[in-house]
Formats: C-alpha cells, sequence, structure tokens
C-alpha cells in the first residue's frame, strides 16, 4: 500500500502564495507520475499539475505562470508552489500518485481558502 500525506494548505490573501508538500510511503516500486489536483464546491475534480518520470511536467491552463510543481525523488515527495493566488483557486487540492503498474493514489486533501 501507498500512502500519501500532504501539507500546507491555509488562508491566505488574493495575490499571495502558499506551497504544498505531498510525502508519499509505502510500497513504492516505480512512481509514473505525481501531481495535485483540486476540487471547489459543486465542481468536478479537476488536474492542476503534474510531474511525469522523466521529467515533464503538465499544467492547467488557468494556473500557467503562476504555479510550479517539483519532485524531489530521494523522498517521493512532490511540491506545489503556488504564487498570485486568486480567488478562483479556492479548493481542496488533493495530491496523486500513479504507480507503475498504473495504479492511482490519493491523499486525503488539503484545504486552500483565497480570500480577503
Amino acid at each position: 500500500q501507498v500512502q500519501l500525506v500532504e501539507s500546507g494548505g491555509g488562508l491566505v490573501q488574493p495575490g499571495g502564495s502558499l506551497r504544498l508538500s505531498c510525502a508519499a510511503s509505502g510500497s513504492i516500486v516505480n512512481i509514473n507520475a505525481m501531481g495535485w489536483y483540486r476540487q471547489a464546491p459543486g465542481k468536478q475534480r479537476e488536474l492542476v499539475a503534474a510531474s511525469i518520470s522523466g521529467g515533464s511536467t503538465n499544467y492547467a491552463d488557468s494556473v500557467k505562470g503562476r504555479f510550479t510543481i517539483s519532485r524531489d525523488n530521494a523522498k517521493n515527495t512532490v511540491y506545489l508552489q503556488m504564487n498570485s493566488l486568486k480567488p478562483e483557486d479556492t479548493a481542496v487540492y488533493y495530491c496523486n500518485l500513479e504507480s507503475g503498474d498504473l495504479d492511482d493514489y490519493w491523499g486525503q486533501g488539503t484545504q486552500v481558502t483565497v480570500s480577503s
């Protein structure tokens, strides 16, 4: 089994920054990708950013230029640096890991609220 533990959410004013962290532990053999999704009230969960093993990254259009995803492979940890936050970024952010066997694992979610 794989466990994902997220941290770093909170309340921030518009224009502010937050950094999310997600540490994976357990029976990790191979990782295809690690990333972040978010779900706002009344909306579907959506991809925010993904870090693909091999070095490529994907971002939602709405966060390009503001968010940066990075990974520490030695620690099986993925980070999401969020700058210039907007009220529409408010959501529960979930960490995701796709294993080499194409199994998906999810964290418990961390709330990000952008409000003045």
